[in-house]
C-alpha cells in the first residue's frame, strides 16, 4: 500500500510529447531520510536527474533553496539527435533530464535525491512518469562524481529496503554522459506558462507538495535558467 499521496486526476489534450492523455495518478510520498549523507565541498556542484517530462523536474528543483540554476535537456544520446522532435519519438537513447547547479552549503545532494523521489518521480515505474510513457521518460540518477554515485546507490538500496512501495524499485543510476540543453521554449516552462493545462494538473501539485513536505528547503521564487 503506497503511503501519503495526492491524486492529480487524468485527461489531457495530446498537444506534445509532454501532454499525452493522463492515465495514471501521480503519487506524492515522503521518502525516507537518507542514511548516507553527502560529504561535499562548499563549491557549487552540478547534478542531473531524469524523471519524466523535464518541465516538472525543472519546475520542482527551481523552487529548492540552494539551487541556482536548472536547465531542461537531453542526456544519454548523441548530439546530432538531441532535438525535441527526435527525442519525443522515444527512438533515441536520450532521456529528458534536468541539469541543476546547487550550493551544498544550502542543500546537499542526498537531500536533492530525497526530494526527487518524494515529489517528482515514482521509483517503481519503468519508462514512464505520470501521463508520460516511453524510454525517454525513464527515471534515472546521473551522478557527476564518486560521492554522488555513492549517495545515489545507497539511497536506492534504502528505498528498496523501506518497502514503502508494493512494486520493486526500478529507478536506475546511469553513467554521466554529455548533457544537451533543450530548446529555449522548454526552459523555465512552468514559470513562463503557469496556466498551461499540463503545468496545472501535474507540475503545480508537485511544487505544492515540495512546500508542504520540505518547507525548510522550499523557496517561493523560481531559479530561472
Amino acid at each position: 500500500m503506497r503511503p501519503a499521496f495526492a491524486s492529480l486526476g487524468a485527461g489531457l489534450l495530446a498537444l506534445s510529447a509532454c501532454q499525452q492523455p493522463a492515465d495514471l495518478a501521480q503519487s506524492i510520498v515522503e521518502a525516507p531520510t537518507p542514511e548516507r549523507v553527502a560529504r561535499e565541498s562548499p563549491a557549487q556542484k552540478t547534478a542531473i536527474f531524469a524523471g519524466g517530462c523535464f518541465w516538472g523536474v525543472e519546475g520542482v528543483f527551481s523552487h529548492v533553496k540552494g539551487v541556482t540554476r536548472a536547465v531542461s535537456g537531453y542526456h544519454g544520446g548523441t548530439e546530432r539527435q538531441a532535438r525535441y522532435d527526435l527525442v519525443a519519438t522515444g527512438l533515441t537513447d536520450h532521456a529528458e533530464a534536468v541539469e541543476i547547479t546547487y550550493d551544498p552549503a544550502q542543500v546537499r545532494y542526498d537531500e536533492l535525491v530525497r526530494i526527487f523521489f518524494s515529489v517528482v518521480a515514482d521509483p517503481t515505474l519503468r519508462n514512464r512518469q505520470g501521463p508520460d510513457k516511453g524510454a525517454h521518460y525513464r527515471t534515472a540518477l546521473v551522478p557527476i562524481d564518486a560521492e554522488q554515485r555513492a549517495v545515489a546507490a545507497a539511497y536506492l538500496d534504502q528505498l528498496e529496503a523501506s518497502r514503502l512501495w508494493d512494486e520493486p524499485i526500478v529507478a536506475a543510476i546511469e553513467p554521466h554522459r554529455t548533457f544537451y540543453p533543450a530548446e529555449d521554449r522548454h526552459q523555465d516552462f512552468a514559470a513562463r506558462n503557469p496556466d498551461h493545462g499540463y503545468v496545472l494538473r501535474w507540475d503545480r501539485p508537485r511544487i505544492a507538495a515540495l512546500e508542504r513536505l520540505y518547507p525548510r528547503l522550499y523557496r517561493a521564487g523560481f531559479a530561472r535558467d
